[in-house]
């Protein structure tokens, strides 16, 4: 083979290497919605997402054609160039047998240097960085490959997940989309403990991921509900607003609430003594294990601003829109700090 030939081939197997290097690295690495969002338009988006939902074959692709390119390296670089320089160091005075070795150890590190510098850290660091990008601009003629050469990819795939589930760990076929609440509540423990996060703030994430748990029934008191009958006139309502210092109040009697009036809309009554009917609006009633997200999302779209909740055990309490915020945005300690202020 000649020199040229061999510097040909040689250029051939290190792009190869990197572009499959590439591939696995940015489709593992990609957020799935930025390529979701490209994809109604763009063909390489499409190839991207179906590359995803095979992750294992992508992978047995990619670890196929590194292999392949290491060994042809190996095969034609390697020799080629431990024979170029062989007599160089022959020429030098040395014995043909240290001259052998001493090219042969040279092109084994020249070889191994151009295949793991350039053929897999350099194109790994890049897809990282630009992991959307890559993962598109690579999809198709990933697939084109594995199209190729899908039945031994499946094969060797088959035989992996076997060897996989001997050791008591179940495949997966999809990249993972972010890290569950659990895993993310060890993350901030251990950055707190470690010194990393601080404390306190480590406190506010912990009762944002709470949030996932949470149901409105936490945030009602059982009990704690202020009423006037039915037949209330405004200034009964006015009363009993001052009297509770709710400017909401349930109408009806416990057990047969029929809606919520605000004390602001009786002062627009004729008189004191014009009923409060008029002014009564719809109440929004829910179960206590409601869960928060889901209960505050009633409460907006209906404009609701107290809602009855019903306790398990038996038992109802009302939550109000000013009961929900300060859980939600987190600013239960920043309320508190300024009340003692």
């Amino acid at each position: 083979m000649s020199p040229l030939t061999t510097v040909i081939l040689t250029v051939v197997l290190i792009v190869l290497s990197a572009l499959f290097v590439a591939t696995e690295f940015s489709l593992v690495s990609s957020k799935r919605h930025r390529i979701e969002e490209l994809a109604p338009t763009s063909r390489s988006a499409r190839a991207a997402l179906r590359s995803a939902t095979e992750l294992p074959i992508l992978l047995a692709a990619s670890q196929l054609g590194i292999t392949v390119c290491t060994l042809a390296l190996g095969a034609t670089t390697k020799p080629a160039v431990h024979h170029a320089l062989t007599p160089v160091f022959e020429s030098t005075g040395l014995p043909t047998v240290a001259a052998d070795v001493v090219a042969f150890i040279l092109a084994l590190v020249l070889v191994t240097f151009l295949h793991l510098v350039v053929g897999e850290m350099a194109p790994k660091s890049w897809a990282i960085a630009h992991p959307e990008k890559s993962a598109m601009m690579l999809a198709l003629p990933m697939r084109g490959f594995m199209w190729v050469f899908r039945p031994i990819l499946i094969s060797l795939n088959h035989l992996a997940n076997w060897f996989v589930r001997r050791s008591g760990v179940e495949p997966v076929s999809e990249v993972s989309e972010g890290q569950d609440p659990e895993a993310l509540r060890e993350l901030v423990q251990h950055s707190t403990d470690a010194g990393v996060l601080d404390p306190e703030y480590g406190e506010s994430v912990n009762r944002v991921l709470d949030l996932r748990s949470a149901t409105i029934g936490e945030l009602a008191v059982p009990g704690d509900v202020s009423s006037i009958p039915a037949g209330a006139t405004a200034k009964e309502a006015q009363q009993g607003a001052r009297e509770s210092g709710h400017l909401r109040l349930l109408v009806g009697s416990p057990g047969a609430y029929t809606g919520v009036v605000h004390v602001r809309d009786t002062l627009a009554a004729p008189s004191d003594d014009s009923p409060i009917t008029p002014y009564v609006r719809p109440l929004l009633r829910m179960a206590g294990t409601t869960p928060l997200a889901v209960a505050t999302n009633l409460m907006r779209i209906g404009r609701h601003h107290l809602a009855l909740v019903t306790l398990e055990g038996g038992g109802s309490g009302v939550v109000t829109m000013a009961d929900l915020l300060p859980r939600l945005l987190d600013l239960s300690k920043a309320h508190k700090e300024g009340e003692d202020a």
